[in-house]
């Protein structure tokens, strides 16, 4: 290594980099699109690697913490299979509204368990820093970093589940980022999961609308005046109703980090820390208040702040604003969303809760295409998640856990079949995918 002068740079020399190995299906991001992904794809027959920079897999469900999933009622397949597990489990349930919460470390566990079950070869504690394309502009290889070194994986289909769509912009993709007027994004939030409370004594401050002015207020009480003007507690576990024992478990999000970019470690790092004193800060002032709070406890804060939005990659199809508001419908619809617009403000200075937008248009029901999830200026790559390809308002929308897991398992189903038929993902016609995925929904609603 050769340094330029003491400020400017240096040069990193040239090196070979190792392929490991080559698999039908490589799914970088292990959170709810990815596991989805990786899922289905091994499932239909793919040799799968499922990259995760996390220690775990489940995204912002686990190492986030947001295991409160929002629109995945209704929802065929892997999403109804992991509620449906979580429910025998005894360690989820669902909530007001059609939401479902569950408890962040069993969800580690049954995530990890079902891709081991299913074939996945799962690849913890790495991060998807490079890609190339070859002659033909098809996306051949991923590179990574980890204790391991600097590795490069090929795979016949990559799927891009990363959420801020890493891969994706990594391969040369085009995309857009924020609002496009602005390009501010929404803020990040921090979420704490709490115990020392039981369900039947909080009961009222809990996730209705009433609830969250409620909080504010007790918050207020004790001159907390949180980031985020609408806080929200959400019950996974209820406790023991009746008992002296404070023993729920639940999940706070009450904290907006505006202003920062999913892409800069920096802004990341300086909104992780502020984050993270304004929780403790906000969990002291409850206690303080006594009475139903008096034995509340911060059991975690995430190990990863939760990004709202970050790349929209181009793909061959753009879920727009026009979709939501006439409830478009799509011969390839690979998934339903059901979620409303929900615009986090973009800037504390035109208010700390949502923006005006999210009254003023009023979504339909509406389909996201096959084609969204498959990207325009790469061949060979795959989308699912919030980096799906949609502008600023649908991706408000689309954006929740839901939907990414749905549009998952359409992403590693169309990987697999691409893989296992050497074509490429636009190559294969929406009739095979479709089968794949009835035939897969099929399995499941057999009983074991």
């Amino acid at each position: 290594m050769t340094t330029q002068s003491r400020d400017a740079s240096f040069t990193e020399p040239a090196r070979e980099i190792p392929v490991v190995e080559r698999r039908d299906v490589l799914v970088c991001g292990g959170g709810p699109a990815g596991v989805a992904a990786a899922l289905a794809a091994a499932r239909s027959g793919a040799k799968t690697r499922l990259i995760e920079l996390h220690g775990c897999l489940g995204g912002v469900w686990t190492a986030g913490n947001l295991s409160w999933i929002l629109d995945p009622a209704d929802k065929p397949g892997v999403m109804r299979e992991i509620i449906m597990e979580l429910e025998r489990r005894s360690s989820g349930s669902w909530r007001p509204m059609k939401k479902f919460a569950a408890d962040p470390e069993v969800v580690k566990l049954l995530l990890e368990e079902l891709c081991l079950e299913a074939g996945v070869t799962i690849h913890l504690h790495t991060r998807v820093v490079a890609a190339a394309r070859d002659a033909q502009n098809r996306l051949a290889v991923a590179v990574t970093e980890s204790k391991s070194g600097r590795q490069a994986w090929a795979a016949s289909v990559l799927v891009d589940t990363t959420g801020d769509g890493d891969l994706a912009a990594q391969a040369g993709c085009g995309f857009d980022v924020g609002h496009p007027e602005t390009g501010e994004c929404q803020p990040m939030s921090l979420i704490a999961v709490l115990t020392g409370l039981r369900y039947d004594q909080v009961r009222q401050y809990t996730t209705h609308e009433n609830g969250k002015r409620l909080l504010l207020d007790e918050m207020e009480r004790v001159g907390v005046s949180p980031s985020y003007s609408a806080p929200t507690l959400i019950c996974v576990r209820e406790g023991t109703p009746g008992s002296e024992d404070r023993n729920g478990l639940f999940i706070m999000m009450a904290n907006h980090e505006y202003g920062v970019s999913a892409m800069d470690a920096d802004q990341i790092t300086r909104a992780t820390l502020r984050a993270r004193a304004e929780v403790h800060h906000m969990v002291d002032g409850l206690r303080s208040l006594g009475g139903v709070w008096s034995d509340v406890a911060l059991v975690s804060t995430a190990a990863q702040i939760g990004a709202r939005e970050a790349r929209r990659i181009h793909g061959r199809y753009t879920v727009t604003t026009e979709d939501l508001l006439t409830g478009a419908r799509h011969e390839d619809a690979i998934c339903r969303v059901t979620f409303p617009v929900d615009v986090h403000s973009t800037n504390p200075e035109r208010g700390k809760s949502t923006e005006s937008v999210n009254r003023t248009l009023k979504s339909q029901p509406y389909d996201i295409p096959l084609r969204a999830l498959i990207a325009r200026d790469v061949d060979g790559l795959v989308l699912a998640g919030r980096c799906i390809s949609g502008d600023f308002i649908a991706h408000s929308s689309y954006r929740v856990t839901g939907n990414a897991v749905t549009m998952g398992q359409a992403a590693g189903t169309l990987a697999s079949v691409a893989a296992r038929t050497d074509r490429l993902p636009h190559q294969v016609p929406f009739a095979e995918v479709r089968g794949v995925l009835e035939r897969m929904e099929e399995r499941l609603l057999v009983p074991a």
